[in-house]
């Protein structure tokens, strides 16, 4: 598996961490189904996604799973915090986070702790 829950957040709080490349494997295995307990407890959710240095990339399956459960859960997100020093990925969500609801940053990898404090607060 390319993609890690990150514990020791609030139940609101959904953390993954990609590694390596991430797979449609990742989405139906451990994305989605974290996504879909917490919206069972929560009307709305954040999420933390950490894509570190050992992000690879998304195969295209992954792409495809990603723009699924996009479209699934659309408004089901109160913020979302993006960590990554990806430039694509940066550039990205900069150009397209505002078609998200709620509120979207992007941190650096350095600002972790910066990130977890936000999507926390």
């Amino acid at each position: 598996m390319a993609m890690e829950l990150i514990d020791d957040l609030p139940d609101v709080v959904v953390g993954v961490r990609a590694v390596g490349e991430v797979e449609d494997a990742d989405y139906e295995t451990v994305l989605e189904p974290a996504i879909e307990d917490r919206l069972s407890r929560h009307d709305k959710i954040r999420l933390l996604y950490v894509l570190g240095s050992e992000f690879t990339g998304y195969d295209t399956d992954a792409l495809w799973d990603d723009t699924k459960l996009g479209l699934k859960t659309f408004n089901s997100y109160e913020r979302m915090a993006i960590v990554t020093d990806a430039t694509w990925v940066r550039r990205s969500v900069k150009a397209f986070g505002w078609l998200i609801p709620g509120e979207v940053h992007v941190f650096h990898l350095d600002q972790l702790d910066a990130a977890r404090t936000w999507i926390t607060a």
